[in-house]
């Protein structure tokens, strides 16, 4: 059973990090997130959950202006041809549905079998702002405590500088 926006506060809280979260309409877009979310400092997160042709998972998050070319993004990560992974491969290891996949979806890979992989310019944001494992919400975090968040799951991320 995948671990839910509550279980993923009080993890945050043990942790000693703290968030702000606010509701919102759910955001399936680039688009509707601009139209919709509200005036939040800090960087937004996009974020893409792939699948590489050998079979391997990548959850990749960059600043939502990044534009992303997967072909370079795989060249980079030394990785065979990336697709998007379907749904149903989405819930199964990242426990979400589409429109809520961000790095906090790493707390569902008990298993390891996505990397995670933030684009270099994510980490020039003192703030981050990425969905809580639903979409009708945007928590921000600020950068150094996603970082120890995805280290306490086991999914220390690879950091590439994504060009554009």
């Amino acid at each position: 059973m995948p671990v839910d926006r509550q279980q993923l506060t009080i993890m945050l809280d043990e942790l000693g990090i703290v968030t702000t979260t606010v509701e919102h309409p759910p955001l399936r877009t680039i688009e509707d997130s601009r139209r919709l979310r509200g005036n939040l400092k800090g960087g937004h997160v996009k974020s893409l959950f792939l699948k590489d042709k050998k079979g391997g998972y990548w959850l990749l998050a960059a600043l939502e202006q990044t534009r992303i070319d997967l072909r370079v993004t795989a060249s980079l990560l030394e990785a065979p041809r990336f697709s998007f992974a379907n749904e149903e491969e989405l819930g199964r290891i990242l426990g979400v549905v589409p429109g809520a996949v961000s790095p906090f979806a790493a707390i569902n890979d008990a298993d390891g079998r996505a990397c995670i992989v933030l684009d270099r310019r994510v980490l020039d944001a003192d703030l981050l702002n990425c969905h809580p494992l639903q979409n009708d919400r945007t928590t921000t975090i600020a950068t150094g405590d996603l970082l120890r968040f995805l280290e306490a799951v086991g999914h220390p991320p690879r950091i590439i500088h994504l060009p554009g």
